[in-house]
């Protein structure tokens, strides 16, 4: 098919991947055409199947090809949309957060979404199986007719603390609410909990989603400083002793968007402040799934004493499922199960059977196992092209979904990102993870689509442009004062 220059310093996986790419624009492989499978393209190329792995996984990523199960691998078909871009309702302005959420979920054609926060479809196409969806409606007499109890099924609620325990939260299916996600969650919070004028302490940088969500309550948010081990505690301290608040909102382990997790000491303190000053702590571990070892959670040392504690297998599993769930002590719970019959009544019974399937036949585990090796080769990829292209790697966490970089000094990060968005790549600006800093020099990545040596060449060639033009400047300028 082609050939690979061994000599070259880009990565034979890149080379595979461009070659591929300049193929199916070229036309070579049309629409629906059939590549070599994993195997065959290895042995012509004398590569090992993982290069090919990485390069086919990349172009899925980038919607040009498709895997089609045991049938392989073929060209994706273009398909036009009945209505164009250029009339498409936005929900929000560029770069709010409202914004940045419907970017990863509508995923328009030729957009990089190198700061989005989901995964690529193609990473979670098999994870539901079709077979898993029609075994999961079987477990119900009543079909399509069932109903869902609003706590949740019993089944299912009993497989899920199967899972908690798994990491180390002694928790049992009483104690466990469904959801349809991690946001429907921190919505239950704020309707159960928050009244007009409490105080809100969030983490800064922290989840953009959340901050215009509790300004709808009339609180008031108090950002506390986010470290790589943890929050900042003397803040933390302050803010307590001069606010009294009512809930902390934080993200123990893989905190989004920096990927970092909190050390045990952090949160026996974080612990030890919430039972002085008598806050609730709402602990987001939606990115929990994906860290490669063994981490410290908040509702692990409490025993859900002052902890809400919710996650989701929407990010990790598959968003068209839409299945989080909440552990709290009783109290706590029925309060929350208040506001899902007020607001939402019940979660689907389809959702939840087959959720019940997919952890009753243990593809739950193994899906996780094959995505945290892909995650982890991507993030080798992709700090490896950032820094290369000219970003700073602060402390670049100990797995999961994200890198957190700065730019240079002299780069307008406003500028950098309104440009690559008209050049099909979505960046986000720290900013936007902060409830009230304007300025933070910060990009989120998202390692899955980020490792693509576009992004990469792209990043490069503006930022030396930039510090080029910046250099002229400066020349000018001594040559005026010289003259002067």
């Amino acid at each position: 098919m082609f050939f690979l220059d061994r000599n070259a310093p880009t990565p034979l996986a890149d080379q595979i991947e461009l070659r591929l790419r300049e193929l199916i624009a070229g036309g070579q492989l049309p629409a629906a055409a059939r590549l070599l499978s994993i195997r065959q393209l290895a042995a012509q190329l004398a590569v090992s199947p993982n290069t090919v792995v990485t390069a086919y996984d990349r172009l899925m990523a980038l919607g040009l090809i498709e895997s089609r199960g045991t049938a392989g691998y073929f060209v994706r078909e273009t398909r036009h949309a009945h209505v164009p871009d250029a009339v498409a309702l936005e929900a929000g302005e560029e770069q709010e957060g409202v914004w940045l959420a419907q970017q990863a979920n509508d995923q328009r054609a030729g957009v990089l979404l190198a700061s989005s926060g989901a995964l690529p479809p193609a990473w979670l196409e098999d994870a539901v199986p079709a077979a898993a969806v029609q075994r999961g409606l079987a477990r119900s007499s009543a079909g399509m007719a069932s109903r869902c109890p609003p706590q949740g099924l019993p089944e299912l609620r009993e497989r899920i603390a199967t899972v908690m325990r798994g990491v180390g939260i002694a928790v049992d299916a009483g104690r466990i609410l469904t959801t349809y996600g991690g946001t429907h969650a921190i919505d239950l919070i704020c309707r159960a909990f928050l009244q007009p004028g409490d105080t809100v302490l969030v983490e800064d940088p922290g989840f953009f989603l959340m901050f215009e969500r509790l300004r709808k309550e009339g609180v008031r948010i108090v950002s506390i400083q986010r470290r790589p081990d943890g929050l900042d505690l003397e803040q933390l301290d302050a803010a307590c002793r001069e606010h009294r608040p009512r809930i902390l909102f934080i993200q123990t382990v893989l905190h989004n968007p920096t990927g970092w997790s909190s050390t045990a000491a952090n949160l026996h303190k974080v612990l030890v402040l919430a039972q002085q000053y008598g806050f609730l702590i709402a602990e987001d571990d939606v990115h929990g799934h994906f860290h490669p070892g063994h981490a410290t959670r908040l509702a692990s040392l409490a025993g859900l004493e002052r902890v809400i504690y919710y996650s989701s297998f929407c990010k990790a599993l598959s968003p068209a499922l839409r299945i989080g769930y909440m552990a709290a002590e009783h109290t706590l719970l029925k309060a929350l199960m208040r506001e899902k019959i007020y607001s939402v009544l019940t979660t689907a019974a389809l959702n939840e059977y087959v959720m019940l399937e997919v952890l009753a036949a243990g593809r739950w585990r193994k899906h996780l196992d094959r995505l945290n090796a892909k995650l982890l080769a991507a993030r080798h990829a992709c700090a490896r092209q950032l820094t290369e292209a000219g970003l700073l790697l602060d402390h670049p966490g100990e797995g999961g979904l994200f890198l957190w970089a700065s730019v240079p000094s002299h780069v307008d990060l406003n500028l950098l990102v309104q440009d690559a968005y008209r050049n099909k790549i979505l960046l986000v600006r720290g900013a936007t993870f902060s409830a009230d800093n304007p300025t933070d020099a910060h990009i989120r990545f998202n390692v899955a689509f980020s490792q693509q040596p576009r992004l990469a060449d792209y990043l490069r060639e503006r930022l030396q442009s930039l510090a080029g033009a910046r250099a002229a400047l400066a020349r000018v300028s001594g040559g005026e004062q010289l003259k002067s």
